[in-house]
């Protein structure tokens, strides 16, 4: 099963799990932090680059009443519209981000929030959408981005299946190209609370569905972890480095640890998805220097039974392997044998 983005870029289960690199509000207002991460976040390995598309408008009201504070988690008694303030990506912005994308051959896209967002990023031509996870019960937003028919990414954190079922069934009046993403909604995310089975029961309830994961965990291994489970995407957000403060930085990786992604992911991908046979590679043949082979330990003459006082085994591998040992106890042998010789099975 594989969903095509565009030429040569697909959702791909049989393939390595595509990297998504999410900016969010890690650019901190600064437009030239902006545009590096989408160009850092390709270089170090990411196949697609995500923002955000919204202004504080597009998400809630400008209210400071108690409703609208936050009471727990990372954004701790901030307002809505403050934070969303602080972390929205001016729409302004887009026109400089793809055009760079559009130079350096970046896969760029976005999460739309509203449908002044929706038609705004048409005018760029995305090739796909996210719907992020509080979003998925917004079933009028959902509905405007599946009507443009173009490949969606559906989050699930909160989600129930109901809500996911009800997601879907709008999204397949137009089409099913859909990868629903496992996601915990927790900023940072605890490794212990990342709940890998969901994935499995996500599997056995959309079959017709690719599946894979939005890590909000601020290190590398639950998404390494992912692999073993056969996703497709793999959905992290990014920071220029460890030291970047930003409304979204404690629960994103840096470029540097995007780029240790990519190479574990690469490896460990032909690691879960090899034949299982048992067959000796190239590099592990090297290995067979530890073996031990059947040795002489004393001078054995022409003629002269071959016995337990007279051979014994020691690595490396040279002569004869030693599982022959029994086999040739009390065989003759042909040739005179020096001491400390390797065994041979022309000798008898």
């Amino acid at each position: 099963m594989k969903i095509k983005i565009k030429k040569n870029l697909f959702f791909d289960n049989k393939k390595k799990p595509l990297i998504i690199a999410e900016i969010s509000g890690n650019h901190n207002q600064s437009k030239k932090v902006f545009l590096d991460l989408i160009d850092k976040s390709h270089k170090n390995g990411a196949d697609l680059v995500k923002i955000q598309t919204y202004e504080p408008q597009d998400l809630t009201i400008k209210s400071f009443t108690k409703g609208f504070k936050i009471n727990k988690g990372t954004w701790k008694n901030q307002y809505l519209w403050n934070l969303y303030k602080k972390a929205h990506t001016p729409f302004k912005w887009h026109f400089d981000a793809f055009k760079l994308a559009r130079k350096k051959n970046i896969n760029l896209f976005s999460t739309p929030f509203s449908k002044r967002g929706v038609e705004f990023l048409e005018r760029f031509k995305v090739p796909l959408y996210k719907i992020s996870s509080f979003e998925i019960i917004d079933h009028k937003l959902i509905d405007l981005i599946a009507k443009t028919r173009k490949p969606i990414i559906l989050s699930t954190g909160l989600s129930n299946i109901k809500e996911i079922k009800e997601a879907i069934k709008i999204i397949n009046k137009y089409h099913n190209k859909v990868v629903i993403m496992h996601c915990v909604s927790e900023y940072p995310t605890k490794l212990e609370n990342i709940n890998f089975q969901r994935i499995n029961k996500l599997k056995k309830i959309f079959k017709k569905n690719l599946i894979g994961i939005s890590d909000h965990t601020n290190n590398i291994y639950s998404s390494q972890m992912s692999l073993a489970f056969n996703i497709v995407a793999i959905e992290k957000h990014v920071k220029l480095s460890e030291k970047s403060m930003s409304t979204d930085s404690k629960f994103s990786i840096s470029l540097k640890n995007l780029n240790d992604l990519r190479k574990t992911t690469d490896s460990l991908f032909k690691g879960i998805n090899s034949k299982g046979n048992f067959k000796i590679n190239k590099e592990n043949k090297s290995s067979l220097i530890f073996r031990k082979s059947i040795f002489s330990i004393k001078d054995i003459k022409k003629g002269e039974i071959i016995n337990n006082k007279n051979i014994d085994t020691f690595r490396s591998k040279v002569g004869l392997s030693a599982d022959n040992y029994f086999k040739i106890l009390g065989r003759k042998s042909k040739k005179n044998i020096k001491k400390f010789s390797p065994i041979y099975n022309n000798f008898f």
